[in-house]
């Protein structure tokens, strides 16, 4: 299949095309993807992109829980439509018990981490507590791991009762100024708990999560699925084969629902440009894991800068900065320079008054409702310098 065919597709299932323009922001993300969420921009990126949605929509919609931050694929953090709630959940558990491995070895037990997670309960039916106001209520469950601990990214005990209550649904954790791009929460308790309804096992969870996949970013390989629900080659084979998938062509090692594959043949991508810019963790890129397939062979040995050296563009798997879309196709590239209050951007395809417009459009976004846009907790205006630097240059 033409690879411009393809990457047009994509951006269409996407709702990169416009047509999720003025949709929820759980409409959103039922169709593009859960959008990941590592304390920068681009959950919000993510709903701006595809449905114009402003940053106080967004945060609406979080405190009346139609989307949610929560452990999910991996493990990782995702932004997730409520529908989605308990198999994001149940699909976390499959790697809940990661962050005790290491402690396991510095003397925590499982009834110690156990007992911490009951107090944790009681002192959070008082209300909302942020991590130091729990640690005081908890007394002396809570502990300590010292030096050891500290070099193990496990500073007390803490963290581990609060990661294993958020994965079983019995808490949640809120933005202390309710913005998704910061680091600073509270935690409260989770008196409807999603998973109270749901029966389905940690497996089961995994196959719905799968099945989500394929439609958010088919036609998609079982290497690519491997890597976003991290399961090894056997096991994310079995769910395939359960999912019942169709090569997007013979031969292909590409996979989709039979009805999506009918309509990929009878798909006509559009003639008229569509440049829209999103986040370097966007779900076109970041669910699949892959830069590679939104490039034109042109662009294939373009030279990016990286924090600290540069690269092509083929043989990266994730986006150096944010990314500059036009039916899929990444153009260009973009940051935000916090003391000009501009975007600075290249562009591989050259200026045209419709990319013009939109950086015009996202810039202005930013700067009048996000005030910057790092890409993830330690992105800053310095860390991000010389990115900036780099496209003036390819823009020069």
């Amino acid at each position: 299949m033409d690879a411009s065919v393809l990457r047009a597709w994509w951006s269409a299932r996407q709702g990169l095309d416009g047509s999720l323009d003025g949709a929820s922001p759980a409409q959103v993300l039922e169709r593009s993807g859960w959008a990941r969420s590592v304390a920068g921009v681009g959950p919000y990126l993510t709903l701006f992109s595809r449905a114009g949605t402003s940053r106080e929509e967004a945060d609406a919609a979080v405190q009346r829980l139609e989307i949610h931050e929560l452990p999910s694929a991996r493990g990782c953090t995702y932004v997730v439509p409520s529908r989605d709630f308990a198999i994001a959940l149940k699909a976390s558990q499959a790697f809940a018990d990661a962050p005790m491995r290491p402690a396991r070895k510095l003397g925590v037990t499982d009834r110690e981490i156990d007992a911490l997670c009951d107090g944790v309960i009681e002192a959070l039916a008082k209300g909302p507590l942020d991590p130091d106001e729990l640690r005081e209520a908890t007394g002396g469950l809570s502990r300590s791991l010292g030096e050891e601990g500290k070099k193990k990214g496990i500073g007390t005990t803490l963290p581990l009762a609060l990661g294993k209550l958020q994965s079983l649904g019995e808490i949640r954790r809120l933005p202390v100024n309710g913005r998704l791009d910061q680091q600073r929460y509270r935690y409260a308790k989770w008196d409807r708990n999603p998973l109270k309804a749901y029966r389905g096992s940690v497996d089961d969870a995994q196959l719905e999560v799968a099945s989500r996949f394929f439609r958010w970013v088919g036609p998609a390989t079982v290497g690519e699925l491997q890597w976003f629900l991290s399961l090894g080659v056997k096991a994310s084979k079995e769910l395939v084969a359960r999912l019942e998938l169709v090569p997007m062509e013979p031969g292909s090692e590409r996979l989709l629902f039979p009805d999506d594959a009918d309509a990929l043949r009878a798909f006509v991508p559009p003639k008229k440009a569509q440049p829209v810019l999103v986040s370097s963790l966007d779900a076109i890129s970041a669910t699949r894991r892959d830069v590679r397939t939104l490039l034109d062979d042109a662009d294939l040995e373009r030279t990016v800068a990286l924090d600290r050296a540069v690269g092509t563009l083929g043989g990266l798997s994730d986006l150096p900065s944010h990314a500059i879309l036009d039916r899929g196709r990444l153009v260009g590239l973009w940051e935000y320079d916090v003391e000009s209050e501009s975007i600075v951007w290249a562009s591989f395809v050259g200026k045209s008054r419709a990319l013009e417009e939109a950086v015009a459009k996202t810039e202005s976004y930013v700067r009048e409702q996000l005030g910057d846009a790092r890409s993830f907790s330690l992105d800053s205006p310095k860390s991000r310098a010389p990115r900036i630097e780099a496209l003036r240059k390819m823009r020069a």
